[in-house]
């Protein structure tokens, strides 16, 4: 589904992401871990393009979107959540999910990703099964109580889950969550990692997750990839991984 080649940017003579290359199939949950300064964020941000490479390539079911900017991207089928939340906090909180599914259909409709979200903010137009399906979003990500506030108004818990329910709007083939629970209270948690767990059991759909949380990892992850100063240390499955000195060392702290 997503591969990337090579990929490489660097910042003057700082390399913060090193030749990364990975494949990532279909209804597959990868875990991209390391400490901080890895590269994990950067990496993202290359794949989503947030970021230009410096070299490499990123390539979508063989297609290579290297060239391409990030919301052309996010047409394509790569859908990002951040750390923090790109929300449009003067709208409610339903019109923020009703916009994503508006974008979605007219994206699919050919007339392109920009074109779509000027018109879906300029023109709201009265189309109930938009609507009807943002308001199922919401009642999944258990926030059907708020429809009518501002996106500014929530708690960050709140908000993480609205993010959440945006992508899961844009039904991207590809998910990259990073750090999907940070700073969210210990009952918010289960909400977002239950859809996360949702979105795997489709088993058509690519999954990448940013997590400090090992718990989480352990109990998420199909596989688990390991930066670590901005390179591919260890790359399989989470067991084999966790238990291999250099990401002992590198990521838990264990002298070798």
């Amino acid at each position: 589904m997503l591969e990337t080649q090579d990929l490489t940017i660097r910042f003057g003579g700082h390399v913060a992401v090193d030749r990364v290359s990975c494949r990532f199939e279909p209804g597959t949950l990868t875990a991209i871990v390391g400490p901080n300064g890895a590269g994990k964020t950067t990496y993202f941000n290359l794949v989503s393009g947030q970021l230009p490479a410096s070299e490499g390539r990123v390539l979508l079911q063989g297609a290579d979107l290297s060239g391409l900017p990030a919301a052309r991207r996010t047409h394509r089928g790569l859908g990002r959540a951040f750390q923090l939340t790109q929300l449009f906090p003067n709208l409610s909180v339903l019109e923020n999910v009703r916009l994503a599914v508006q974008a979605r259909e007219q994206g699919r409709s050919g007339r392109g990703w920009l074109a779509a979200w000027r018109d879906a903010l300029a023109v709201w137009l009265d189309r109930q099964d938009w609507i009807e399906e943002a308001r199922a979003l919401l009642v999944q990500v258990q926030l059907g109580d708020k429809l009518e506030l501002p996106a500014a108004a929530l708690p960050h818990g709140d908000q993480r889950k609205l993010e959440v329910a945006i992508l899961m709007a844009l039904d991207p083939l590809v998910y990259m969550f990073d750090e999907p629970t940070a700073g969210m209270s210990v009952d918010d948690v289960p909400v977002v990692l239950d859809l996360i767990r949702m979105l795997k059991a489709r088993r058509d759909r690519t999954i990448l997750l940013v997590e400090h949380k090992m718990d989480v990892v352990r109990e998420l992850a199909d596989r688990i990839v390991v930066l670590h100063n901005g390179r591919l240390v260890a790359d399989g499955e989470p067991a084999a991984v966790m238990a291999s000195p250099i990401v002992q060392q590198a990521y838990l702290g264990v002298a070798p």
